[in-house]
């Protein structure tokens, strides 16, 4: 297996046919997991939706350096992928910066693989609701705030890119406690 970048536009398939948002994220880098020279999988990051989340994790100081890992596809059962591909595309984004994830329990994800990859565990979001844009749109694109959609909790992950001393210097101003990995039943999506 080999991981290499692609162009956002070749993960597009992937993130409409098999990601179970069925919507395409803003994506700044994208990469491509590669198995006897056939693409089977792809794993995206981008700008969060949430400026208030860019200045919540280690300050507004350093608000410009969060991504977030926005689409993680698989297909292959080859053992491992996921995380391989993850951790070998970690490597290959700019030095000091500060990735954040998201498993999303409504779907039973419970962040394996960023657990395997040493992202920190930094607590599960509250459930809430939303506005609701329909057609697969995010909320920020609602136009009718009077209608509402249910948003699941969610486990955050966050992992920061860099030299040995970015990252103990940006763990420093992580704004949230580092918390034990959450446990559930280990499922193949």
């Amino acid at each position: 297996m080999i991981v290499l970048p692609i162009k956002p536009e070749e993960a597009h398939p992937w993130i409409l046919q098999k990601h179970y948002a069925k919507r395409i994220p803003q994506i700044m880098f994208a990469f491509g997991l590669y198995e006897n020279n056939l693409l089977v999988g792809v794993c995206t990051y981008g700008i969060p939706a949430s400026p208030n989340l860019c200045m919540g994790v280690c300050g507004e100081e350093n608000k410009d350096k969060v991504i977030e890992l926005n689409r993680l596809c698989i297909e292959t059962k080859t053992k491992n992928a996921a995380s391989f591909l993850v951790g070998r595309s970690l490597k290959m984004l700019p030095s000091e910066s500060i990735v954040v994830s998201y498993a999303d329990t409504a779907h039973n994800h419970v962040g394996y693989v960023y657990q395997a990859t040493n992202f920190l565990f930094t607590g599960t979001t509250k459930e809430r609701t939303d506005m609701f844009a329909g057609n697969g749109k995010h909320s920020r694109h609602a136009k009718d705030p009077s209608i509402r959609k249910h948003r699941s909790a969610k486990h955050r992950y966050v992992y920061f890119v860099g030299t040995k001393t970015d990252k103990k210097l940006l763990q420093k101003k992580l704004n949230y406690d580092v918390q034990p990995y959450p446990k559930g039943e280990s499922k193949t999506y």
